[in-house]
C-alpha cells in the first residue's frame, strides 16, 4: 500500500497474501496436474478449428496476467511457465491424432492464433507466453505454407529447390537444360489461376480467423511468386531458353492475382 500512502495495512496484506498464496498454488497445480494426467483421447474431436481447453487456458492466463499487471513481483512467471509448457504439450498430442501432416498444422495455427487474439483482446501485453506462441505460429504458418505449395506445384519447387540455382556450364554434368524446364513452364502456365483459387478455398475453409487467414494466404502467394521467379531467372540462364519466353507468365500477372484474392478474402 506505500503507493497508496497507507503503509499501516502493508503487514495485515503481508499477512493475507502469505495465507492465500498456498491455497492458489494448490489450485494451480491442480490445473496443471489436470493437463499432464488429460486422456487425449476424450479430449480429441476430427475438427482443426480452436479447442474449447486451449481458450480455457487462454482466458486463464489473460486473467491472472491483467491482475498481476504492474504490480507483479514475479511470483506468477514460473507457474504461467509450467502452464504454458504443459498446454502446449497437450496441444501437440491433439494434433498427432490427425492423420494428415497438414490438418496437424492447421489444427496448431488455429488454436496458437487463438490463444494469441484472447491474450491481446484481455487488454494486456500477454506476458512471455504471447511472445512465445506468437513465434511458434509464425513457425507453424511457414509450415502450412510449403505444405500447400507441395500439394500444387511439387514438381515445379522441387526443380526450384534442387537445380535452379545451377549455373550452365558449370563443371560437372547435371546443368538445366530447355528439355526439363519447359514441362514445368507449361504445366504452371495451364494450371496456376486454378490452383490459386483452391488454395485460396483451402484457406478460407481451414481457418477461423479470416485476418490470419488472409495473411497465410498472402504468404502462400507470395512464396509462390518468388519459387516462380527463380525459375524464370533459370529460363533466362539456359543455352536456347529464349524459346520459352513465350510459355512464361508474367510477373505481373501473378501479382495482379495476388492483389485481386487479397481483396476479396
Amino acid at each position: 500500500m506505500f503507493r497508496r500512502r497507507v503503509p499501516c495495512l502493508d503487514s495485515y496484506l503481508d499477512k493475507v497474501n502469505m495465507s492465500l498464496w498456498p491455497r492458489f498454488k494448490m489450485v494451480f497445480d491442480m490445473h496443471l496436474s489436470s493437463l499432464r494426467n488429460a486422456n487425449v483421447r476424450s479430449l480429441w474431436e476430427d475438427d482443426v478449428h480452436p479447442h474449447y481447453v486451449m481458450r480455457r487456458y487462454a482466458e486463464f492466463t489473460a486473467s491472472l496476467v491483467h491482475l498481476n499487471g504492474e504490480h507483479g513481483d514475479g511470483q506468477l512467471d514460473l507457474p504461467l511457465e509450467r502452464l504454458r509448457m504443459a498446454v502446449e504439450d497437450l496441444l501437440g498430442k491433439l494434433a498427432k491424432l490427425f492423420s494428415k501432416p497438414k490438418s496437424q498444422t492447421i489444427f496448431l495455427i488455429n488454436n496458437y492464433d487463438m490463444i494469441i487474439t484472447i491474450l491481446k483482446e484481455a487488454g494486456t501485453e500477454g506476458g512471455k507466453a504471447q511472445l512465445h506462441f506468437e513465434e511458434i505460429l509464425k513457425s507453424n504458418i511457414a509450415i502450412y505454407v510449403e505444405e500447400l505449395l507441395l500439394e500444387h506445384f511439387s514438381d515445379l519447387i522441387r526443380f526450384v529447390k534442387t537445380r535452379a540455382s545451377e549455373e550452365p556450364g558449370s563443371a560437372g554434368d547435371k546443368q538445366p537444360t530447355v528439355q526439363e524446364v519447359e514441362p514445368l513452364i507449361k504445366d504452371f502456365g495451364l494450371r496456376w489461376k486454378a490452383a490459386i483459387e483452391l488454395m485460396h478455398k483451402d484457406v478460407i475453409t481451414s481457418f477461423s480467423n479470416f485476418l490470419c487467414g488472409m495473411e497465410i494466404l498472402k504468404a502462400t502467394l507470395t512464396q509462390l511468386l518468388l519459387y516462380y521467379t527463380r525459375l524464370s531467372d533459370c529460363v533466362k540462364r539456359i543455352n536456347g531458353g529464349s524459346a520459352l519466353n513465350k510459355d512464361l507468365v508474367s510477373i505481373s500477372s501473378i501479382l495482379y492475382e495476388i492483389k485481386k484474392f487479397s481483396r476479396t478474402f
